[in-house]
């Protein structure tokens, strides 16, 4: 059964589509409609931006301790439904069954951390070199927020924007992906439900990429908007970027991945090729933290090679709801560009990880799949070994169920490989020496690093996000995203009654220079 699902801007649901109708379809059984979505247009999301902008200064007179209430509300409602919408996760974006449980999970930790947070949005007094003054400092919201997100983690990835946006005493107009139409509206519902939220503090928006691209120009233009939130492409990272800067707005950008693990001649094979298929083919591939390149030491290649493809040709994959470590592509656009990317693939390389390449069909097998792979919009894994420092696959996300792999000769090598694609946002080390992981540490641009641990590693209590082509430097989840959604305010309080000089005429603090000391 299918949903009917619309934006919805101070508690009204939109009841036309000026901005077209589309279906969303379930990618492992495409025949399947998971929900028609209603979208809008420019002055669609300019509404949504407006009821925010008008919402926001009673939300913020909310006292934190009473929204970090509402947050652990949402947090109890959106744990008491998870089955629900995990089985929705899985259904439109194509994710494991046992994965997208714990996607939802991460709301609910999300909900769990910032329910303290709202008693601990503390400022700070700071001593005065003049007497009878007070100094003092407060975290006031930004204001109205706009947070636009991808659709590989259509529920996760938003709570780690709209929790926090929403604590602080923003308020928020939030762009899904259209093709997660119908998480994004149960996401919704549970958030303004859970939370008891007046009518346009929290507002959904659906709309395609250019429509929102327009409304946020004009509703910057308009004043509405004071800060933006992006998870998805570099490329459009970088637009937004741009538009945000003529405002003189610092955006919040979560980018792509092109994420390095380094082996070296200690590491624990097993353990390294157990998170490189974790890593490289879970979600198939589609995570921002997905594995990239494997850069592993001359010493050890062959053998990690060998244990990786072994690995890999005995993952199962197929039906979402199935025991398997990857389902479908998350939509046909996803499908087509994993096309261009398999069309990478060039003479000296080695290709690996199954018995073909491509879509899986009847005529392209794969062992073991379960279900019709004629179904979805299923692929092979694959396996690049042989990768050279100037192929598009080592220099570029492809966002898909593809590994490359390269040999390096010491770590500094290693390191400067890691960092050459310009990425920067996860990237992992699998060593016994100490001394190899500090140095990693200290070389590798990525915001984020794991030892002997998955690229695709992340907790809500620990800042999440990249450099480079990966973001902008901003980071989200633990107390650090407070920043992006706050601003400090510095008070200078003189109770004194008078005006004071910029510096004291103190007798008794002088220096008596005539003295001293006798050995």
């Amino acid at each position: 059964m299918s949903r009917l699902v619309a934006s919805i801007v101070a508690g009204v649901p939109a009841s036309d589509a000026p901005g077209g109708r589309m279906t969303s379809v379930n990618p492992a059984r495409t025949s399947e409609v998971v929900a028609q979505v209603r979208l809008t247009d420019v002055a669609g999301f300019l509404a949504g931006a407006r009821a925010a902008k008008l919402a926001q200064p009673a939300w913020a007179d909310v006292p934190a301790p009473v929204r970090g209430r509402a947050i652990a509300h949402i947090g109890r409602l959106v744990e008491a439904n998870a089955e629900a919408l995990a089985r929705l996760v899985t259904r439109e974006v194509g994710k494991p069954y046992a994965e997208a449980l714990g996607e939802v999970r991460e709301i609910v930790d999300t909900c769990d951390f910032f329910l303290g947070e709202g008693r601990r949005l503390y400022g700070q007094t700071v001593p005065s070199e003049m007497p009878d003054k007070q100094l003092l400092t407060f975290r006031n919201p930004v204001g109205a927020v706009a947070v636009i997100t991808a659709g590989n983690f259509p529920v996760a990835v938003p709570s780690w924007y709209l929790i926090p946006a929403l604590l602080c005493g923003n308020t928020v107009v939030w762009k899904p992906a259209e093709y997660s139409a119908a998480c994004g509206a149960a996401l919704h519902e549970l958030i303004v439900r859970g939370g008891g939220l007046p009518d346009g503090v929290f507002n959904l928006v659906l709309a395609d990429g250019a429509t929102t691209y327009a409304g946020l120009e004009q509703a910057l233009d308009a004043g509405y908007l004071d800060k933006i939130g992006f998870t998805g492409s570099s490329a459009v990272g970088a637009r937004i970027g741009e538009l945000a800067g003529r405002h003189l707005q610092s955006p919040c950008l979560e980018l792509g991945g092109n994420n390095p693990m380094v082996v070296t001649p200690s590491a624990d094979l097993d353990l390294a090729v157990e998170a490189a298929v974790f890593a490289g083919f879970g979600t198939a591939g589609q995570r921002c933290t997905s594995l990239g390149t494997a850069i592993v030491a001359e010493d050890v290649h062959d053998e990690f090679i060998a244990r990786f493809d072994k690995a890999t040709q005995q993952i199962p994959i197929g039906d979402p709801f199935a025991q398997v470590v990857y389902g479908p592509m998350l939509d046909e656009r996803f499908a087509a560009r994993f096309e261009e990317y398999l069309g990478w693939i060039k003479p000296h390389h080695r290709v690996l990880g199954s018995t073909g390449t491509g879509r899986i069909t009847a005529g392209n097998p794969r062992a073991g799949f379960a279900g019709d792979p004629a179904a979805g919009l299923f692929y092979h894994p694959v396996i690049v070994a042989g990768l050279r420092p100037d192929d598009e696959i080592f220099g570029n996300e492809t966002f898909g169920p593809m590994v490359g792999v390269m040999t390096y000769r010491d770590l500094p090598e290693a390191i400067e490989l890691a960092n050459q694609p310009g990425y920067g946002l996860s990237s992992s080390i699998y060593t016994t020496r100490p001394d190899e992981v500090f140095a990693f540490r200290r070389g590798i641009c990525a915001g984020m690093v794991s030892v002997n641990n998955s690229t695709s590693g992340a907790e809500a209590h620990l800042p999440f996000g990249g450099n480079g082509k990966s973001g902008n430097g901003s980071r989200q989840s633990g107390m650090w995203v407070l920043d992006q959604f706050t601003r400090w305010q510095a008070v200078n309080w003189d109770y004194s009654g008078r005006l004071q000089k910029a510096q004291m005429d103190v007798a008794e603090l002088v220096p008596d220079e005539s003295f001293r000391l006798t050995d």
